[in-house]
């Protein structure tokens, strides 16, 4: 066969597998086998990383073999359940209970019925009757006593919802807890918990003396059987019912509301793509969901990962008292005939007590593992960098390609385990591996049939010319890269945070990074949803322009609008940063439009899309120069005269460090609309006083700024300018004098 057809059949099945892999990672196309390898390389992750140490601060109250041979087949009597409850509390002194079973309906309600039928029907008038059922009507009604047990204590009460496709489920059986949330809790992401059509709940009576509730049941089995997630909320009318851990861990952090978070996609024009649910927020804690609202279940162990006690030894209180005060207690089952046992990933017979158990410790412990929104992004993007990677490789001699592949998957693994342990994010890792298995098979054998016979002879042809890496070069790198540009009226964009320097230097390595992406990616989406540009990072500064490479007229109101929300939503983040222990950090944004050079600027070796000139410079002297006035956002005035409609504050004319020329500074503080007339008559007052220091008037300059000082003491700038006037007064200017201030540093 000829070298060229060896090379196009290469390359057509590489690109064959690539493109089969894709398509299974971006979901229109699945493949069995693949699913199964995720779910497999997921549990192999998953009992490599297991803790593995037992979690006492949860205890499971099991209704064993052992409890039903001593108490009778359950269902109990109510009595002696609320015996049990009684027990947990006043003797053991436990802290929350939660009971991860139901009690729908009463054991004694027909033969209930009938003695009150009896009683108020024929034998009413029968007197020794009704001193008999004076004595036993208290005996049937211990849903009362179970009741009473339960009120003014930490309980939790479980239920199990009904899905559309069960038999029955549209039945209402007992009463549903108070909703966790209205489905407008949503705001404009789509819903994406399973909507349950009917429920099987706790009498009402003993829902009403419950704390709080939530539904055990999960509708989220994997395709190999395996329970790998729960669903945090189920929808019901209109309404997002809990999980049951998800309820346990709110009545522990004193039942704060719920608030779900959602991200959006970037803007296209008026609409808004792919905003989805993220995650579930309770108090301080973050609870990351996927796509079908459920949260992936932190397994500590195999079966024992927290400590279990029989029932009946509660109940004949021969229990450890060190093991139960005041720990977190559910109450479930392990006994086969009671149908609570599930296959799980760390161990196919476990118990549905403990799973849930888990994930309330995984919550509590911030350790909830989640794809993030990107990973179907990540993914693609991983396959066509492998792809072309391991078609590179395929090039080189058989034992460079092998080890080469060897190294590849190592790193793919090590970064895949870094993700998975440190930022608790699983990435998926089979069909990443699958396609450097494949591509390396595919590459070996034409290598063995081809490539070094093509090899030898391109050796025989430059051997003598060049070195060998520069043949492999030649095979890998044929091409050039081209440079250019052009040159537009643009608005450019420079931030940085204050004292940052000094702050990263009190941090660890990861907890600076966790702090840059906490701060970068909010103000980074408000960059792209006002059409910016994000030209680069410098350390936690922030360059981006407007104007390129998509024309845009209005590029310099975008740029001021980027800079106000960029300012609301550090202020915004405050309370997270602090909660995170981290202090609240503030920003300094200089903002210039005017002519610039834009294109790919660069080398052979990297290039990059950026903005160049004296423009670009005055925009990062603005930034520079917000310190010395104590401001937030400095503009331009050629950027302060496209924008008639933000108010502004003109600080000063200036002549920065490296230009000649003087710039008129200002300061934007929000819309017209948005000014309030104590703001109206603030600026008012400024610009009076502004135009009498520039006419040398400087006892009304000083009066003006002391009256400004007095009312708005939070404004620098007034403190500046009446130092000022001391200075001049002290040492008073020549007739050259022109109100011009001259910065002597950047």
């Amino acid at each position: 066969m000829p070298h060229a057809a060896y090379v196009f059949l290469r390359t057509g099945l590489s690109l064959c597998i690539v493109a089969l892999l894709m398509l299974h990672a971006s979901g229109y196309r699945t493949f069995p086998l693949l699913t199964q390898l995720e779910q497999f390389a997921y549990d192999a992750r998953l009992r490599l990383t297991l803790p593995g140490e037992v979690d006492r601060r949860i205890v499971i109250v099991d209704i064993d073999e052992s409890s039903l041979l001593r108490e009778g087949q359950w269902p109990w009597p109510r009595q002696r359940v609320a015996q049990m409850v009684d027990t947990l509390f006043s003797h053991y002194q436990v802290r929350l209970l939660g009971f991860d079973m139901v009690f729908a309906d009463s054991p004694h309600q027909p033969a209930l019925r009938e003695l009150d039928k009896l009683a108020q029907g024929a034998l009413r008038d029968n007197v020794g009757f009704q001193q008999q059922y004076a004595q036993l009507r208290p005996q049937f009604a211990d849903d009362a006593l179970l009741a009473a047990s339960l009120r003014d204590r930490a309980v939790v009460s479980g239920y199990y919802f009904s899905l559309p496709e069960q038999q029955g489920s549209e039945l209402a059986v007992g009463k549903l807890p108070t909703a966790a949330a209205p489905v407008s809790a949503l705001r404009k992401a789509p819903n994406p918990f399973a909507q349950a059509t009917g429920y099987s709940a706790n009498l009402a009576e003993l829902q009403d003396s419950a704390i709080s509730g939530g539904f055990f049941n999960s509708t989220l089995v994997d395709s190999d059987g395996l329970f790998r997630r729960l669903p945090l909320l189920m929808t019901y009318e209109d309404q997002l019912y809990e999980h049951f851990s998800l309820a346990v861990v709110r009545r522990l952090l004193g039942n704060p509301p719920l608030e779900i978070l959602s991200a959006s996609g970037y803007s296209k024009g008026d609409a808004v793509s792919d905003q989805r649910v993220e995650a579930i927020r309770v108090g301080a804690f973050d609870i990351p969901v996927d796509a079908q609202g459920a949260a992936l279940i932190p397994y500590r162990g195999a079966q024992g990962s927290f400590p279990y006690v029989s029932a009946s030894k509660i109940l004949a209180r021969e229990a450890d008292p060190a093991l139960l005060s005041g720990a977190i207690v559910l109450i479930g089952s392990t006994a086969a005939g009671l149908m609570d046992l599930r296959a799980t990933p760390v161990q196919n017979i476990y118990p549905g007590v403990e799973i849930n158990a888990n994930l309330i410790a995984g919550i509590l412990d911030q350790r909830i593992k989640y794809r993030p929104a990107y990973t179907t992004g990540l993914e693609l993007a991983l396959l066509a960098v492998i792809g072309l990677i391991s078609t590179a490789l395929g090039w080189l001699p058989p034992l460079r390609a092998l080890l080469s592949t060897l190294a590849l998957a190592a790193a793919l693994l090590g970064l895949n385990l870094y993700a998975w342990q440190a930022l608790h994010q699983v990435i998926p890792l089979a069909q990443s591996l699958t396609l450097l298995l494949l591509l390396y098979l595919l590459h070996s054998s034409y290598g063995y049939f081809v490539q070094t016979r093509r090899e030898l002879r391109l050796s025989r042809l430059f051997g003598h010319y060049v070195p060998p890496k520069l043949v492999a070069e030649m095979s890998r790198r044929p091409g050039s890269y081209a440079l250019g540009g052009e040159s537009r009226d643009m608005t450019v964009l420079f931030s940085d945070l204050q004292d940052f320097t000094t702050l990263s230097e009190t941090l660890q390595p990861h907890q600076l990074t966790q702090l840059m992406q906490f701060i970068l990616t909010p103000l980074t989406c408000i960059i792209h949803d006002q059409r910016g540009t994000v030209d680069k990072y410098i350390g936690d500064a922030i360059m981006a322009f407007w104007g390129a490479p998509l024309t845009d007229t209005e590029h310099a109101r975008h740029a001021v609008l980027a800079a106000l929300k960029m300012k609301a939503r550090l202020a915004d983040l405050a309370p997270e940063l602090l909660a995170h222990g981290w202090p609240v950090l503030r920003i300094r944004i200089g903002i210039n439009s005017g002519m610039m050079n834009v294109g790919n600027m660069g080398s052979e070796f990297r290039m990059a899309y950026t903005v160049l000139g004296d423009a670009v410079n005055l925009a990062s002297r603005l930034e520079g120069a917000a310190k010395h006035y104590g401001a937030t956002i400095v503009i331009s005035e050629s950027t302060r005269a496209a924008v008639p409609e933000i108010a502004c504050r003109e600080l000063d004319r200036v002549r920065v460090k490296g230009r000649s020329q003087p710039v008129t500074l200002f300061e934007p503080l929000c819309p017209l609309t948005a000014l309030t007339e104590a703001q109206r008559r603030e600026l008012t007052d400024h610009d009076s006083a502004l135009a009498h220091y520039r006419r040398q008037e400087w006892a009304r300059a000083q009066a003006g700024f002391h009256r400004l000082e007095a009312e708005w003491p939070e404004q620098p700038v007034y403190t500046l300018y009446l130092k000022r006037i001391a200075a001049l007064l002290a040492a008073p200017p020549d007739a050259t004098w022109d109100g011009v201030f001259t910065f002597t540093d950047k």
